[in-house]
């Protein structure tokens, strides 16, 4: 290639974002000359930033972090099944045209991540489940656990008029879901298989007090909290005193960024080269993050 192509994370705040680090380990292993870089994005600024990737032609993925997950669903040219059922798009692959224009596809990764960390830490199948947080993230957590078997999901909310959109996704998915107020969620999760918090960074935190306060057993049950920096959460050391499993956020961050560096590989014309090198790409991930290396999720 004569120029690097250019990738980037979008989304605010996005200082914290262990993506870069991440995916460029993963092009360094598979030697292509990809760059990949963090942009502070908000809701508004979206629409102008793609019309930038449009016209540079020189990209060949965007991963999509909160708090533009939706609005980049609305913004692209076409969405995978999964984003469309989801109307939340993480990742957009960008190519380029017959006719010399740039084409953005919209996918979703996330319920991969979700599903593929939640197993590799030994979560329960048909789980019975619980949701924290009904925003953006949420749409794929419900969608994760439909995956798992889950035969209903109970979502606890502050604003039930916001979770709108992801008891949409419940019904499409055809599990039953019901929308429980944010307040009774410390006297139940205790009660739950697999919990799984959307919540940002320390907005669980009086929950996690609450949690520690009535030290019900957790022992078999799974949290996993999206949130990782900072880590332990206060809601995931309560869980863990406790007694219960907990998968850290950094674990879906890595599933889905491996899902992420498939389809950005391919974009570029270099999807043979990720298959043949799938396990040293999940090894030099594992390596970035921090994580112990494991075997690739097929």
């Amino acid at each position: 290639m004569a120029h690097a192509l250019q990738g980037a994370v979008l989304g605010h705040p996005i200082g914290h974002s262990k993506s870069p680090v991440m995916h460029r380990s993963a092009y360094a292993e598979l030697g292509l000359d990809y760059r990949y870089s963090a942009v502070d994005l908000e809701v508004p600024a979206l629409a102008a930033f793609l019309e930038e990737v449009r016209a540079d032609g020189n990209w060949y993925g965007l991963s999509v972090t909160m708090p533009l997950k939706n609005r980049a669903a609305e913004l692209v040219d076409t969405l995978t099944p999964a984003a469309r059922a989801l109307g939340s798009v993480n990742t957009v692959v960008v190519t380029r045209t017959d006719d010399g224009g740039t084409h953005l596809l919209g996918d979703n990764t996330d319920v991969a991540g979700l599903v593929n960390a939640l197993r590799h830490a030994g979560a329960p199948e048909l789980p019975r489940a619980a949701v924290l947080g009904g925003g953006g993230t949420a749409v794929s957590a419900v969608a994760a656990l439909a995956e798992l078997g889950a035969p209903a999901i109970d979502i606890y909310v502050r604003n039930p008029d916001k979770a709108a959109a992801t008891l949409e996704v419940a019904r499409r998915l055809g599990v039953p879901a019901s929308l429980l107020p944010y307040s009774g969620a410390a006297a139940a999760l205790a009660g739950y298989g697999v919990v799984i918090s959307t919540l940002p960074p320390h907005a669980p935190d009086a929950l996690a007090a609450d949690v520690a306060a009535a030290g019900a057993a957790t022992a078999g049950h799974c949290l996993l909290d999206v949130a990782y920096d900072p880590w332990p959460s206060a809601l995931a050391a309560a869980w863990e005193r406790c007694g219960g499993t907990v998968v850290p956020g950094i674990e879906m961050l890595l599933y889905q960024g491996v899902e992420q560096v498939k389809l950005f590989a391919a974009a570029g014309g270099f999807a043979d080269v990720a298959g043949r090198r799938a396990a040293g790409v999940l090894d030099v991930m594992c390596d970035a993050l921090g994580l112990s290396r494991r075997p690739p999720h097929n």
